[in-house]
């Protein structure tokens, strides 16, 4: 039995703080596959599970976190699918039960038995109840969940697997054809947020406005490609609304998803248009039937996205057409990491790389 030791970011006590130590380096069997972890992103999410009360999340401690992974295959179980050891890759994250209908299709993030795998195998992807990527190595359940990345850059690449993920989903699931002239407005500039204005301006000709509450986050907007963007204050749906013209926004991304996000998102939608809820701040909205909504609005509750769409982040990424705002921390630094993050004071996304 292997008596190697890696490094790892672990929360042992809801509340946290995380802690730094060692553990076994992992040992793939079956299809299982080690990664040498090159970077892996942290984001607000992370701040939700390490902040849960005992039994708010149906998770086991302690495991390592983590869900943004990029790096090198460094061993293969017998049975391993996928990219060879020394193949450069990043890790899908939510990890399904790879046989339901939506698994089959690489919508493991729709996984119809997650309910089920929450209580068998006490998480249901990295970093989320199972051993994630904040350390020297991961354990991958499987090749499927690994989509090469070539000679993309460590620290760019780890955020595509969410931050990039999850706004691509939200853009490209959106039921309205964002063409000529449709106005999207873009809530929370932040490490998704960023990320979907680069999006919506490499794959669509829509008009992009964004709104923030930091100054710095309106600077990250327009260097992104923002049309325009605003302050969230008293006056802001009026203004957005001039700015379309009067009708409204076609789409809404919500990447805030508090209540003065959603107040201010119902107050710019046009009739028939779509809101995009991603983000996770604690708002909530009363649906009725005649009530605040327009009408003829649609709402979804995009969560992360295909593996076949990680494929096509990551292609847009070695495009060039998609890149991300990051601060880098070392691993042992990884507390200080997440207190800026607590603090807001991280500029797009916070990324830990192994020293």
């Amino acid at each position: 039995m292997s008596t190697a030791r890696t490094r790892a970011v672990r929360l042992t006590r809801w509340g946290g703080p995380p802690v730094l130590t060692d553990v076994p380096r992992p040992v793939p069997t079956g299809e299982e596959v080690v990664v040498r972890v090159e970077a892996a992103g942290l984001c607000r999410s992370d701040l939700h599970v390490v902040d849960a009360a005992p039994g708010g999340l149906p998770y086991r401690l302690p495991f390592t976190l983590g869900h943004e992974i990029a790096g090198r295959v460094l061993e293969r179980g017998p049975r391993a699918v996928g990219p060879a050891v020394g193949e450069r890759v990043v890790v899908y994250g939510p990890w399904g039960c790879g046989r339901c209908a939506n698994c089959r299709t690489g919508a493991e993030n729709y996984c119809d038995r997650r309910p089920d795998l929450d209580r068998e195998l006490t998480g249901t992807g990295a970093g989320l109840g199972r051993d994630g990527g904040m350390a020297d190595t991961v354990l991958v359940p499987s090749g499927r969940l690994l989509v090469p990345v070539g000679d993309l850059d460590a620290v760019q690449a780890a955020p595509l697997t969410d931050a990039g993920l999850t706004a691509y989903h939200a853009v490209t699931g959106a039921g309205r054809p964002l063409a000529d002239g449709a106005s999207v407005v873009v809530l929370g500039v932040g490490g998704l947020g960023h990320l979907a204005v680069r999006i919506l301006r490499a794959t669509t000709t829509a008009q992009v406005l964004a709104v923030d509450v930091r100054e710095e986050a309106l600077v990250l907007a327009h260097a992104c490609g923002a049309h325009f963007s605003t302050l969230l204050r008293p006056d802001t749906a009026q203004v957005l609304r001039a700015r379309t013209g009067g009708a409204g926004a076609v789409t809404v991304l919500d990447f805030a998803g508090s209540r003065s996000s959603l107040e201010l998102a119902v107050a710019v939608l046009r009739s028939g248009g779509e809101l995009v809820v991603v983000g996770s701040g604690g708002g909530e909205l009363t649906v009725r039937k005649p009530g605040a909504l327009p009408p003829g609005t649609r709402i979804s509750l995009p969560f992360w996205g295909t593996v076949t769409e990680l494929e096509r982040v990551v292609a847009l990424a070695r495009e060039g057409a998609l890149h991300v705002a990051v601060e880098q921390f070392a691993l042992s630094s990884a507390p200080e990491a997440f207190e800026r993050l607590r603090a807001g004071a991280v500029r797009g996304r916070a990324v830990v790389v192994p020293d």
